[in-house]
């Protein structure tokens, strides 16, 4: 009787412990979900001070704000939207810039081009790098000289964000990687936006999932520039914007005018049969495979990512699907891998008891990279 007391109150500790380390974490997503209403972390916190500063990158100086929390600031990150036309000035990514600076971290947000364009650019991996140098440097108030500096992605921008730590310079200056809902292999990405097909790593039974309608057809508006035929490029992006208004708009009238290069493209975006994408992969031009290729993670060494990455993927995701996380996360090595359930590419509508509890983890571990 007196083993079994002592294991309770062993249990009864533990789960003081556990609900203690959880309970911020718990305020940080409540605030997500809250975006610009009332919470209980912002009833805690002090507003953020919010910046822009300018960011000198290869490409010409870029406009970058940062979010001071104005509280003792415990780590760095440097944050990457997906797609969005605002830029860092899109509602949602500032709302979330906020909550991280909240949560007493040091927020950078650089204004890249093909976040604004919806292209995917790789050109933006040495703009992702140059801002965590910056960040790194940057001497504060309340922060000290020398802290953990991290890259925090979303969907495609997570792609950018792993090339920004392949060359020295990136690896010097990134210490740790925080990927929602990114990829691995560019031809798994293509496959399941196009025809829903996508294998669990090391299987090779296809498994099938219905992708998000726009998926494919965003997927061709940001690698429209893989083209050099300017007059493909216009007509590919006037199909794509029919498409992602009217999936059955028709499109033959114009198509009709596309080039051999704009062809090809098109019919592999068109393609709803899994075993044809390589073969239609193939078929596009050297320039469009290589910018594919350029873009993609598959049979690159990134073990220096080892200890340091949080990957956090929804099982249910219609864009991009869950096993790439997976696939990216074995590349890695030790990785804090969160496959969360109910949770559709950074939509928290429809999670769960189980699926709450996961992004607390997942949360948890964001929240572990601060030093003090």
């Amino acid at each position: 009787m007196l083993r079994l007391a002592a294991v309770l109150l062993g249990l009864v500790l533990l789960a003081g412990y556990i609900g203690a380390q959880s309970w911020e974490a718990t305020r940080v997503l409540q605030d997500i979900e809250a975006g610009a209403g009332p919470s209980t972390l912002k009833d805690r916190t002090p507003e953020p001070a919010r910046e822009t500063l300018t960011l000198e990158t290869d490409g010409g100086d870029i406009a970058a704000d940062l979010y001071h929390p104005r509280q003792d600031v415990g780590a760095r990150i440097v944050l990457v939207p997906g797609f969005t036309p605002q830029g860092k000035d899109d509602r949602r990514l500032v709302q979330l810039a906020n909550t991280l600076a909240r949560a007493r971290f040091l927020v950078l947000v650089p204004d890249l081009q093909g976040t604004k364009d919806l292209r995917v650019r790789h050109e933006d991996a040495s703009a992702i790098r140059d801002a965590a140098a910056l960040l790194a440097r940057l001497e504060v108030e309340r922060a000290a000289d020398e802290q953990d500096v991290g890259v925090a992605a979303i969907s495609y921008a997570v792609g950018l964000a792993v090339l920004a730590t392949l060359t020295p310079e990136g690896e010097d200056a990134i210490d740790f990687l925080v990927g929602i809902g990114g990829y691995y292999d560019t031809e798994n990405v293509i496959t399941f936006s196009t025809t829903g097909a996508y294998r669990e790593p090391g299987s090779d039974r296809w498994q099938m999932r219905t992708p998000d309608p726009l998926a494919k057809w965003i997927f061709l508006r940001g690698n429209l520039h893989m083209l050099d035929n300017r007059e493909d490029r216009e007509i590919l992006d006037e199909i794509a914007h029919r498409r992602m208004a009217d999936p059955n708009a028709p499109i033959t009238d114009v198509a009709d005018d596309l080039g051999d290069a704009g062809r090809s493209l098109l019919a592999l975006i068109l393609n709803d049969d899994q075993e044809r994408v390589p073969k239609l992969l193939e078929d596009l031009p050297a320039s469009a495979r290589e910018a594919i290729e350029m873009l993609s993670l598959a049979d690159r060494d990134l073990s220096h990512l080892s200890r340091g990455a949080i990957l956090i993927h929804g099982r249910a995701d219609a864009m991009i699907p869950h096993t790439e996380s997976e696939r990216l996360a074995r590349a890695i090595g030790e990785t804090d891998l969160h496959l969360i359930h109910g949770f559709s590419h950074i939509d928290p509508q429809g999670v769960g008891f189980i699926g709450q509890w996961q992004l607390v983890r997942a949360v948890m571990d964001l929240i572990a990279r601060r030093s003090n």
